[in-house]
């Protein structure tokens, strides 16, 4: 019964997709290094964006990219650049628009190209999406560079799985073309260790739950937030807002947010491989833990730190990464813990996970937007 939701099998499929996307950028490795070498050398600035999932890809590899290529890019989102890109934007205003989309067809995908056009004085776009059939995929010109991505991440269900971590990783692969052909070994590494971990841990995610939690928590630090947003919404989409869902960052999260735990709260850790970060967010598990009984606690992490406390958590998922492996790539990693979740729990609570929106709140391509441009 499981295996035949379209949502479980994308979101197995990752490992084996992610490599289909690298063979992709390898293969226009000159075209993507001669566009981004011009724009750079012309003082473009990089603006990561999309609506929804495709904008949490942004606020993820905001800081994850700093030590490449697109150091200093900036996340922003469609749905802030339409209601007023002039804040934003000017005349002297050079801009790369990153554009992510899983089908390239939401009006704020289109609306944010036209009007950063209408508002920039030069604009270029990169265009990193899914569907083929899409707008964003027939638009052409000297100053657009697409990267189509395999079919099987175009999601054919209504959260964003595969579409949202291989256009991810993408644009991790795009930010380091200079030596894009050393980079397969970590995205070999990536794949083997995540289909690893999604095998050892799904059992022990799905009995999670069957917990009768009503709200959750998501906690990242640096690139890690923008996962815990992500991981957020994909427990409470696919839930169809049965559960509730929060996210923040460790230290963020001490300042008011920490009112939303209660006894029906599930709190997810992802936790960081950098030692110096670690200790703070180690901290914050120790004050809930001291403060709050929850319904469960579960931490993510690349491998287990000895400092983190046994009875601290209820399930520890360990995707087996080097502490050392790139934060750009690492943080794709964690990602399949909150889809599964979602997944399983849409199924405790009567759902389809492939169709959850009973109420038609949400749907696969975002409705009833009319663009002001």
């Amino acid at each position: 019964m499981t295996r035949n939701y379209n949502t479980y099998k994308e979101i197995l499929q990752q490992p084996a997709v992610w490599k289909k996307a690298f063979r992709t950028v390898l293969e226009r490795k000159a075209e993507i290094k001669s566009f981004l070498d011009r724009h750079i050398s012309e003082g473009y600035q990089f603006i990561l964006t999309g609506a929804g999932t495709s904008a949490y890809i942004g606020d993820a590899l905001e800081p994850a990219l700093y030590n490449t290529l697109l150091k200093g890019a900036r996340s922003l989102a469609t749905t802030d650049i339409i209601t007023a890109p002039e804040q934003y934007f000017g005349p002297e205003s050079k801009v790369v628009l990153v554009s992510f989309a899983r089908s390239g067809n939401s009006p704020e995908s289109v609306g944010a190209v036209r009007a950063v056009e209408k508002t920039a004085g030069k604009v270029a776009h990169i265009f990193i999406t899914c569907n083929a059939e899409g707008e964003l995929a027939k638009m052409k010109g000297r100053n657009i560079l697409c990267i189509l991505l395999p079919p099987e991440t175009n999601d054919l269900s209504l959260a964003m799985t595969s579409s949202y971590s291989t256009m991810l990783l993408t644009c991790s692969l795009i930010a380091n073309i200079d030596h894009i052909e050393e980079e397969e070994a970590h995205i070999d590494l990536l794949s083997l260790c995540v289909e690893k971990a999604m095998k050892e841990y799904e059992p022990a995610i799905k009995e999670i739950t069957t917990r009768k939690f009503t709200r959750a928590v998501f906690l990242g630090s640096g690139p890690l937030k923008g996962v815990a947003e992500e991981s957020r919404l994909k427990l409470q989409e696919l839930t169809d807002g049965a559960i509730m869902c929060a996210f923040d960052s460790f230290l963020g999260f001490r300042h008011g947010p920490k009112a939303i735990v209660k006894q029906d709260s599930l709190m997810v850790y992802i936790l960081s491989p950098d030692p110096k970060v670690l200790r703070y967010e180690l901290d914050l598990i120790g004050q809930v833990n001291s403060n709050n009984k929850v319904i469960a606690s579960v931490v993510v992490c690349q491998q287990k730190p000895a400092e983190l406390p046994k009875d601290s958590y209820h399930l520890c998922v360990e995707t087996g990464l080097p502490l050392s492996f790139p934060a750009y790539y690492g943080c794709v990693s964690n990602i399949f813990v909150a889809q599964l979740l979602g997944f399983y729990k849409s199924i405790d609570c009567g759902l389809c996970p492939d169709t959850p929106s009973v109420s038609g709140n949400i749907s696969r391509v975002v409705e009833g937007v009319t663009l002001y441009i």
